[in-house]
């Protein structure tokens, strides 16, 4: 038994290369996306911090540890005083960034747990 196609999906032979103004709208579509979408532009400049304020090089690290710290918790206060004064999505993202802080939080405690107390 033969099985025979009816009509077969129709397909356009034309390319989007055909006339200049597709070749135009093509280059037009394809900058838009790399300068968008191209990470490797991002990425290519390297992050250099600000030297306009600095650590003083001889605090050691339980100081730097509690004021870390210190200043986190005080972060994680002021982020959730603001997402009670929003609502919807906003307040959902400010949530999430006000749990990322407490994380950051946590671990500063833990390492200043584990730093051996200075005299």
């Amino acid at each position: 038994m033969s099985e025979t196609t009816s009509n077969p999906p129709v397909t356009d032979p034309a390319s989007p290369y055909e006339s200049l103004n597709s070749k135009k709208l093509h280059a037009a579509a394809e900058r838009a996306l790399d300068h968008y979408l191209a990470p490797e532009k991002i990425m290519a400049t390297p992050y250099s911090p600000s030297t306009l304020f600095m650590v003083n090089p001889q605090s050691d690290t339980e100081t730097l540890l509690a004021n870390a710290c210190e200043s986190l918790a005080s972060a994680t206060v002021m982020l959730g005083d603001f997402a009670g004064m929003l609502e919807g999505p906003n307040r959902n993202t400010l949530l999430g960034i006000a749990q990322v802080v407490m994380l950051g939080e946590l671990a500063v405690n833990k390492a200043l747990d584990n730093v051996v107390p200075s005299a």
